[in-house]
């Protein structure tokens, strides 16, 4: 089995969000920063930044056969997973999935939102920006997102403090996927 090397990535990624609906960066600008088209850096993250699809199969089976006929995908989740190092109240918020940020005269404060359970979330959209093949880019784009993960934080004497989230996508339309996946090729 031969190996092409130049398929192998390794690295860090960059973190952005914005407002559910933020244009998305062009195909052809995969290898430019989104920070300008309404995309906002989440900083340093610890951990890595990890993409998991997960799906779920309905199987097929009959009376005449031992062997299975086939499956049916029936679920998918697709989610990014990190630990925001920047323990910003801007990324509290964000963990939170939503509140109301202020701020005076040396200092800042975050309350979070006191909605009934029967209001809409606050959907968001996340970019990552990593490495893919021969060293570019790969893009991933989620559409419509929330963080799924409880929202804790340890402050402790030995170890760094940091903000864990898990956002999970869900569908945007019959027309539009809820993730998408753009890889910067050489011209």
């Amino acid at each position: 089995m031969s190996v092409t090397v130049t398929n192998l990535a390794q690295g860090p990624g960059t973190l952005y969000t914005g407002v559910f609906g933020t244009a998305e960066p062009a195909d052809s600008a995969v290898n430019t920063t989104p920070a300008a088209s309404g995309w906002t850096d989440r900083g340093g993250t610890d951990g890595g930044i990890k993409l998991v699809m997960t799906q779920t199969f309905s199987e097929l089976k009959v009376d005449q056969i031992v062997d299975s006929p086939g499956r049916r995908l029936v679920k998918r989740d697709f989610n990014i997973q990190t630990n925001l190092a920047e323990v910003t109240l801007e990324n509290l918020a964000l963990a939170m999935n939503g509140g109301t940020a202020a701020s005076g005269s040396g200092f800042k404060t975050l309350t979070p939102q006191t909605a009934s359970s029967a209001t809409q979330p606050n959907y968001i959209a996340s970019l990552l920006d990593a490495w893919g093949p021969n060293q570019k880019r790969r893009r991933v784009i989620a559409r419509k997102v929330l963080n799924i993960s409880n929202v804790e934080s340890a402050y402790q004497k030995d170890a760094q403090t940091f903000i864990p989230v898990d956002f999970a996508a869900h569908y945007v339309s019959e027309s539009v996927a809820p993730f998408y996946i753009q890889d910067e090729v050489a011209a």
